[in-house]
This record gives C-alpha cells, sequence and structure tokens, in this order.
C-alpha cells in the first residue's frame, strides 16, 4: 500500500507528518510524505521557527513524484493541517491527479479547524476551504467534535445529536466519518468516545480518559483509521484497530510523564496493541 501523506511537519516532536508517517509505516505501508509547513516544534509550546510553505511548493513536489512514474500505484492521499487556502487547492489537485491514474485511490481528510476549548485556530479562509472543497472531496474525514459541529451546522450535545451531525457530513459528500474526544451527554466522566459512520450504521468505541494535554494524537488516530479503512473497508474494525492503537500510545505517553507522544518509544502499539476495546453499534 503507498500513501501520499500532506501535512504539516516538525523537526523535534510528534506532530502531523511527524506523527503520522511511522505508524503508518509500522504497519507495512510506503508513506510519500509531502510537507505543507516545515517547523520545528508544534506551535502549543508558544513559539517556533520556521515556515509555512506555498501551493506551488505542494505542486513541484508533486510532479517530481510523478515524473518517477508512480502515481498510478498511490492507493491513497491523506492531509491535514494545511498552513492557507493555495495549499488546500494544491492538495486537491494532488487528489484529482492521483484519481485520474487510479479511480480505486482514496483521499482521507483530517479537517484540522479547531477544537472545543481552542476554537478556531487555524488561518482565515481555511475553515471556509475545508467545509467547501476539502471535505465534499472526501471518501474518509476525521473530524473531532469541535469540527464536526462546524462542518454539520449541528451542535452536538447528545448521542442522537451527533449522529445527525454525521449523517449531515455523510450528505456533503465523505462515505466513512471518524469522530475523535466525543463527549456528549451520554458519555461517563472517566470517559472518551470515538464515533464511526459508514453507510447509515454508526459504532461508538469508547476508552477510559486518560489525564494528560498533548498534540499530535489526532494526526496518529487519522493515519491510522485510514490504513485499516482501505485495508478492510469497514469503518466498525477500523475504529477498533486504530483506537486500541492510539491508547495504547496515549497511556504509555501518561506513565513517562511526557511532553510529547512516544511515537517511537511506543510504536508495538500500532502492531500489537496492549489495550482493545469493543466497536458497539449505536
Amino acid at each position: 500500500m503507498n500513501v501520499l501523506s500532506i501535512q504539516s511537519h516538525v523537526a523535534y516532536g510528534h506532530v502531523g507528518n511527524a506523527s503520522a508517517v511511522f505508524p503508518m509505516q509500522r504497519l507495512g505501508v510506503e508513506v510519500w510524505p509531502i510537507h505543507t509547513v516545515q517547523f520545528s516544534n508544534h506551535t502549543g509550546y508558544g513559539s517556533w521557527k520556521g515556515r509555512v510553505f506555498d501551493g506551488m511548493t505542494i505542486e513541484e513536489l508533486l510532479d517530481g513524484i510523478a515524473d518517477r512514474g508512480v502515481l498510478a500505484r498511490c492507493d491513497g492521499v491523506l492531509s491535514g493541517y494545511m498552513g492557507s487556502p493555495d495549499i488546500g487547492t494544491a492538495i486537491l489537485s494532488a487528489v484529482s491527479r492521483v484519481r485520474a491514474l487510479n479511480p480505486n485511490a482514496l483521499y482521507c481528510c483530517d479537517p484540522v479547524i479547531g477544537d472545543v476549548g481552542r476554537g478556531v485556530f487555524v488561518r482565515p479562509g481555511i475553515p471556509e476551504f475545508m467545509k467547501e472543497q476539502a471535505v465534499p472531496a472526501a471518501d474518509i474525514v476525521t473530524p473531532n467534535q469541535f469540527e464536526l459541529d462546524y462542518l454539520s451546522g449541528v451542535t452536538t450535545e447528545s448521542l442522537a445529536s451527533v449522529k445527525e451531525a454525521v449523517s449531515a457530513v455523510h450528505r456533503i459528500g465523505p462515505k466513512v466519518v471518524l469522530v475523535t474526544s466525543v463527549v456528549s451527554s451520554e458519555t461517563p466522566e472517566d470517559s472518551v468516545d470515538l464515533i464511526a459512520g459508514q453507510g447509515g450504521r454508526f459504532w461508538r468505541v469508547r476508552t477510559p480518559r486518560l489525564s494528560l494535554s498533548v498534540n499530535g494524537a489526532g494526526d496518529a488516530i487519522a493515519a491510522l483509521f485510514f490504513v485499516h479503512y482501505a485495508r478492510t473497508l469497514s469503518a466498525a474494525k477500523a475504529l477498533e484497530k486504530a483506537s486500541a492503537s492510539v491508547f495504547g500510545l496515549l497511556k504509555r505517553t501518561e506513565e513517562a510523564g511526557s511532553r510529547e507522544i512516544l511515537t517511537i518509544a511506543a510504536q508495538d502499539e500500532f502492531v500489537a496493541p496492549t489495550h482493545r476495546f469493543p466497536a458497539e453499534e449505536i
């Protein structure tokens, strides 16, 4: 399996491609990473060095890959943080070029817009681009609860409203939706839910709530869910596998008291998770 992963990258720590690429490689996927930004570290530290690339840079890199004659062997495109709308346009151009050569290729869009408690944290124009162009073009989307509300126009408080919101996103275009970090009125205080929707059916995985705040976990679960879905074509199976791996990764990170997720030290969790959680149809 070959995946073109177009998202941010940091030299220190694990967010964006620095969080997504290695787990996919650990699962035996050949990853072709293109970085939309190159920062010294993630912005959660409050200061960083580096720069945001433009759409032309993305196009040039894709041209170079295409010159190798390999785009027809690309099985999927994964996108995450987009530093500007022109980068988004370049990403969708990449998706179109891949699909033209391989109609079976899947596009998984992690619609990075914001988060509960933080609000929108991307540049102006990005939320609109995600909702109006990127998400409609995607086969799979992996929003958090804040992003789900924005994309669907539904305020999610109950499980029923989450399902309503997922159905609304399906109508925009994606066949598969994974919602991460869901807290509804039915979620116990010591737990967090992940909910997936496919073909009018919904599944929930409930994991214990961990007492840590780190960046990059969403990037990892989007990548893992994408790979497992591409291999099984089952949102339920992909949900079980991805949630187990990310919970194990975060549990190891919590136990170590690390500011960065332990992508390397906990790598066995990607292939043989310590904890497993059943996907319950809801």
